[in-house]
């Protein structure tokens, strides 16, 4: 374990792959903690306790055997950098995470999610969400709330489209939709105008609607492994206005 202090202040715990089952009882001599590294042990609960932990900014339970986290962890009002809860066996997420207004990053990615919380869209502080190798079928449509949203990564799920919510996501400038069920590019994704880079790797696109051309922002498509057919004259169009096309 390893303990940074300001004074006789705890600011950091890190306990990074140090072989633990359970939180250890230190953490909670430490009321005032900033920063929670807990990742790549074999922890398989996370007590209730989490919640009290008033300052905490940033957490990591990332690669351990956690198959719920408790609804506490919405109680954790500084939680503003990082949430990491990748690489476990979570099958849902507590609606109380809605209450982690002033959070930025969160990744679930590597769980056993078919859906996320209709309450991500309270999340309002997110500026990247990577919910990565679940098997999500849907978005809620309330993702579409999230305004200050930049990147969006949900490679290896079972989605085939995207909620009409995800148009409003005008800060929105990465989306990686690799190796999903998609057959077409979502309508979702026409008319943003901060979206630069769009990986639709692995699915099903067989055409390309014209809409792509009006994205202003729009510097690379990336469309291998599919099985896309489109006019040589509309991808210099796309090139000319800057946008690389991989195919």
């Amino acid at each position: 374990m390893t303990t940074t202090a300001a004074g006789d202040r705890a600011v950091v715990l890190n306990y990074w792959h140090g072989g633990l089952s359970q939180v250890p009882d230190e953490v909670w001599r430490h009321p005032r903690l900033e920063v929670l590294l807990l990742p790549d042990n074999a922890l398989t609960h996370v007590p209730a306790r989490v919640g009290t932990l008033a300052a905490l900014h940033t957490l990591d339970l990332g690669h351990n055997r956690l198959r719920a986290v408790p609804d506490e962890l919405g109680d954790l009002a500084a939680l503003s950098r990082f949430l990491y809860l990748h690489d476990n066996e979570l099958a849902e997420l507590p609606a109380s995470l809605g209450r982690l207004t002033r959070l930025g990053y969160l990744n679930v990615g590597e769980n056993r999610l078919t859906a996320l919380p209709d309450t991500l869209g309270a999340m309002s502080g997110l500026v990247e969400l990577r919910a990565q190798h679940n098997r999500l079928t849907r978005l809620p449509d309330t993702i579409g709330s999230l305004a200050a949203l930049r990147e969006l990564w949900l490679r290896g799920n079972r989605l085939s489209d995207l909620p009409a919510g995800v148009g409003a996501l005008t800060a929105l400038r990465e989306i990686e939709l690799r190796e999903n069920a998609f057959t077409a590019v979502p309508e979702a994704l026409r008319g943003l105008p901060s979206l630069r880079r769009v990986d639709l790797r692995g699915n099903r696109v067989r055409q390309l609607p014209r809409w792509l051309a009006e994205l202003p922002s729009l510097e690379k498509l990336d469309l291998r492994w599919n099985d896309t057919h489109a006019p040589e004259d509309f991808l210099r169009t796309l090139e000319d206005q800057g946008c690389v096309v991989l195919r």
